[in-house]
């Protein structure tokens, strides 16, 4: 929900409608995440989380220059927006890693997670010291083992079905497509810590299925980018709410890293030829994707969504967080 989609304000109403409401701190500056908390513990009393991106290491000089160079003149090639949109050197970033976790530690957030990776043991000390419940991310059985054998609290499993980005961590995970029933069942099966799952999620006949299986609760995302709350860019949020006949697709031909998106132009011209260069393309793109969103051309904007995106409809976080929880009392 990085990006812009996750506001204050959605994870204030998750959160007072009996949800666990989570932060996105993906892409702000320091400064902006200390604003949003601030306007968060202003609209709620409630228990929170907030996600974190954990950086890789920066790619190797040299195939680095090339690879990047090429998609770049693939990019401008199609002619669709011009050559100054596209940066012409590679940009790296930790996402300003550290100075979110001194952030987070001091904040009054109650959970923290992660994603794209797993926090050194000492990070995980130090949040759990500032008393944070620290959830890590998994999307196979290898990844689920290492989380169930670390000092983190909640064990969370991502499906292949979940839009956006998927919650891989590279060297650990497979990228498995394997069932969420059956990784929850394997995580049940080494585990008593609690799980998070989620993936695909398309309304409450969902919510009940990944309960059943095993799961202590449930994630759902991409149902929640057309609720009044979310921040999500208005070509995006028309896109959810106009095509739900289209399929959704994995590529990383908008950042450099498998994510699910509705099928678009862009996506099936250049996810053949996407170098795995992750934030290299993410931050390649990000002026080309800004136009298309103030033009509206859902076409070369990346429309992350889940499998379950036709269930999408624009109402209140709190009328879909009933919707969903509706006959469960778990």
């Amino acid at each position: 929900m990085a990006g812009g989609p996750s506001t204050p304000r959605l994870c204030a109403a998750v959160c007072d409608a009996g949800g666990l409401g989570f932060l996105a701190a993906g892409y702000l500056t320091p400064d902006k995440l200390v604003s949003d908390i601030a306007e968060l513990t202003e609209l709620t009393d409630a228990a929170y989380g907030v996600n974190i991106f954990v950086p890789g290491e920066p790619a190797p000089a040299g195939s680095l220059e090339v690879e990047f160079a090429t998609y770049r003149d693939r990019l401008i090639a199609d002619g669709t927006y011009p050559a100054d949109l596209f940066p012409e050197l590679p940009q790296w970033s930790t996402d300003y890693y550290e100075e979110k976790i001194d952030i987070v530690a001091a904040s009054s957030a109650a959970y923290v997670s992660f994603v794209f990776g797993h926090p050194d043991i000492s990070v995980i000390r130090r949040l759990q010291e500032a008393g944070k419940a620290v959830v890590l991310y998994a999307t196979s059985r290898p990844g689920i083992r290492a989380i169930a054998d670390s000092p983190a609290a909640v064990i969370g499993i991502q499906s292949v079905y979940a839009g956006g980005h998927r919650a891989t961590v590279e060297g650990m995970d497979d990228d498995s497509a394997e069932e969420l029933s059956t990784l929850i069942g394997f995580a049940r099966g080494i585990s008593d810590k609690p799980i998070i799952a989620g993936g695909g999620v398309s309304g409450p006949a969902d919510v009940r299925a990944i309960l059943d299986a095993g799961a202590t609760a449930v994630q759902v995302g991409t149902l929640f980018l057309t609720t009044h709350e979310a921040g999500t860019r208005t070509t995006h949020r028309e896109a959810l709410l106009a095509t739900p006949e289209r399929a959704t697709m994995l590529t990383r031909s908008f950042s450099g890293r498998p994510a699910r998106t509705i099928e678009n132009e862009f996506a099936r011209r250049h996810s053949a030829d996407a170098p795995a260069l992750y934030p290299y393309l993410h931050y390649l793109t990000t002026r080309m994707r800004a136009a298309a969103d103030r033009v509206g051309d859902p076409e070369h904007l990346n429309l992350w969504a889940g499998t379950g995106f036709a269930g999408c409809r624009a109402l209140s976080a709190a009328d879909l967080v009933a919707e969903l929880t509706a006959g469960d009392s778990r």
